[in-house]
């Protein structure tokens, strides 16, 4: 939902803090693999019971999430490998804050809720895998009501308030899956429109679609 509406003003802002970022030689892959890194200090320490420490080290991950794009642009480096790239990362930064959380259950709380966050993050990764999959096949499957900028600020409440983190998993589990079913309609009425499309026109289509997205 963040992403669709403010992207484009996001984008925007950051355009001059990638420029500065460019001049001092990083690349937009060490920005990366720093968010990376961030990420992974965010895992442990959730897993370890720092909660707050987590949410600093969050904070510090979703920075050069934001950043590599502005600086790729700004030096000219946009690519599809970088592209790649960046979508990998973020698939491995949400399994490293999902499975943080998952230790953190499995050492505090008894029983099974720490398949809580395991859920969260299959989801998660449902999501995901409905856009890249819809976008192969020429759809548009974005959007929806919890996307990954507003897991990050639902996580981002739940641990800096940490009485209410359970519940904040599971309505990040509710909403999520939500979106699943939002992008499942999505593409499924574009796949239904188009089966009274003529095979040519239909190819013609997916490829504008593809080309706008490039």
């Amino acid at each position: 939902m963040l992403d669709g509406t403010w992207r484009g003003a996001v984008d925007r802002g950051l355009t001059p803090i990638g420029e500065s970022l460019r001049r001092t030689g990083i690349s937009a892959d060490v920005i990366t693999v720093i968010g990376i890194l961030m990420s992974g200090a965010a895992a442990v320490a959730i897993g370890l019971g720092n909660l707050r420490f987590g949410f600093l080290f969050l904070v510090l991950t979703g920075v050069p999430d934001a950043l590599d794009g502005a600086v790729a642009k700004a030096s000219g480096t946009a690519s599809k490998r970088g592209a790649f790239f960046d979508s990998v990362s973020d698939r491995l930064t949400d399994a490293l804050l999902f499975g943080g959380l998952a230790w953190h259950y499995a050492e505090t709380q008894p029983g099974h809720i720490m398949m809580l966050p395991v859920a969260v993050m299959a989801a998660a990764m449902l999501i995901s895998y409905q856009r890249a999959k819809a976008e192969l096949l020429g759809y548009d499957a974005k959007g929806g009501l919890m996307e990954r900028a507003e897991r990050f600020i639902v996580l981002g409440i739940g641990l800096l308030f940490s009485e209410i983190l359970l519940a904040t998993l599971w309505v990040m589990l509710a909403l999520t899956l939500f979106t699943a079913g939002q992008r499942f309609a999505k593409v499924w009425k574009q796949a239904s429109a188009e089966r009274e499309v003529p095979v040519s026109e239909r190819s013609q289509r997916r490829q504008q679609r593809r080309d706008q997205r490039n």
